[in-house]
C-alpha cells in the first residue's frame, strides 16, 4: 500500500528534520542543563525517525520494481533499484532529494533564537502528544508499537516545551516580548500539522492512521491552556503555510540536507 508507505515516511521525516533543527543547539544552549536537555531531545527525535524508515524500507523493498522506478526521483536512489539492491534507513534519510521530503513545514524553519525554538518544540510536541496517543489504537501492529515507545519520550519533551513557554511568557519583559514575537511568526505554520494530507486519509479510513479531526481540539484546548498560564495570547486562525506533506517545502530545508547529507553523498558508501 503505498499509501501507507508516504504515511510512515511523513513520520520519519518529521522527526529527523526537527531532531536536525533541535541538535544545532548542542554546545549552544543558554546553560549547559538546557544543552543537555535539547541535545537528548535530539536524540529522541532521531531514534523515532530510525523506527520509521526502517520501516518504510520494508514497505519500498516489497512494492514492484514498477513501483520503485517511479516512487523517488532522487538519482541515487533510481541507481540502487536498478542495482537490483534494496533501500535500507540511511538510503531514505540522505539520499533522497528535498521534493521527496515530506515532513511539515514548522520543523524546517530555522531556530533563529531560544523563543523561537521553544515555541516551534511546542506546537509540535502537543501535536505530537496527542498523535502518538491516537497512533497506539493503530490496526498497524509496527505503527502501534513505535507510537506507544515513542509517547514516553514525547510526554517529556510537551512538559519541557510548556514550562519553558510559561517561563518566558510569564518571565520579564523582554522575555515576553521575544516569545510573543515567534508565536506571531511561527504560528502560521500549525494549520498543516492538523491538515491530513491524501495519505493520512487514506489510512485513517482504513484504521491504520491516525484521524487529525479528533485531536484538533484537543491541540488547541493544550495550547489555550498552557498560553493562559503564561499570560499569553492565542493568535486569531488566519492564512496557513501549506505544502510540506506534498513535498513542497520552503528554502530552509535545502541547507538542512545539505549538510545532513554532505558526507554520504561525498563519501558514498562509506562505513565507519
Amino acid at each position: 500500500m503505498k499509501e501507507l508507505l508516504k504515511y510512515t515516511l511523513q513520520l520519519a521525516d518529521n522527526a529527523l528534520i526537527l531532531g536536525h533543527r533541535i541538535s544545532e543547539w548542542c554546545g549552544h544552549g543558554p546553560v549547559l542543563e538546557q544543552d543537555i536537555a535539547l541535545t537528548n531531545t535530539a536524540l529522541d527525535h532521531l531514534g523515532q525517525a530510525r523506527s520509521f524508515y526502517q520501516y518504510a524500507a520494508e514497505q519500498f523493498n516489497a512494492l514492484p520494481v514498477s513501483e520503485k522506478e517511479h516512487f523517488f526521483t532522487s538519482s541515487a536512489i533510481q541507481s540502487i533499484i536498478k542495482d537490483g539492491k534494496q533501500v535500507d534507513e540511511d538510503d531514505l534519510a540522505y539520499l533522497r532529494d528535498g521534493w521527496d521530503f515530506r515532513n511539515t513545514l514548522l520543523v524546517e524553519q530555522p531556530n533563529k533564537d531560544w523563543a523561537y525554538t521553544i515555541i516551534r518544540s511546542f506546537f509540535y510536541d502537543v501535536f505530537n502528544f496527542f498523535f502518538y496517543t491516537e497512533l497506539q489504537k493503530s490496526t498497524d501492529v509496527t505503527l502501534s508499537a513505535i507510537a506507544e515507545k515513542s509517547l514516553k519520550e514525547v510526554t517529556y519533551h510537551l512538559r519541557w516545551s510548556s514550562e519553558w513557554v510559561i517561563r518566558l511568557g510569564d518571565g520579564t519583559d523582554e522575555s515576553a516580548q521575544r516569545i510573543n514575537e515567534a508565536i506571531a511568526n511561527r504560528w502560521q505554520f500549525t494549520g498543516e500539522l492538523l491538515t491530513m494530507s491524501e495519505a493520512e486519509k487514506a489510512v485513517a479510513t482504513s484504521g491504520i492512521g491516525v484521524d487529525l479531526e479528533k485531536i484538533k481540539t484537543l491541540w488547541k484546548e493544550r495550547v489555550a491552556a498552557v498560553f493562559a498560564e503564561a499570560n499569553l495570547d492565542v493568535p486569531a486562525n488566519g492564512w496557513m503555510h501549506q505544502g510540506g506533506k506534498e513535498g513542497k517545502h520552503s528554502e530552509h530545508l535545502g541547507y538542512i540536507l545539505a549538510e545532513l547529507q554532505f558526507v554520504q553523498r561525498a563519501y558514498p558508501n562509506m562505513q565507519w
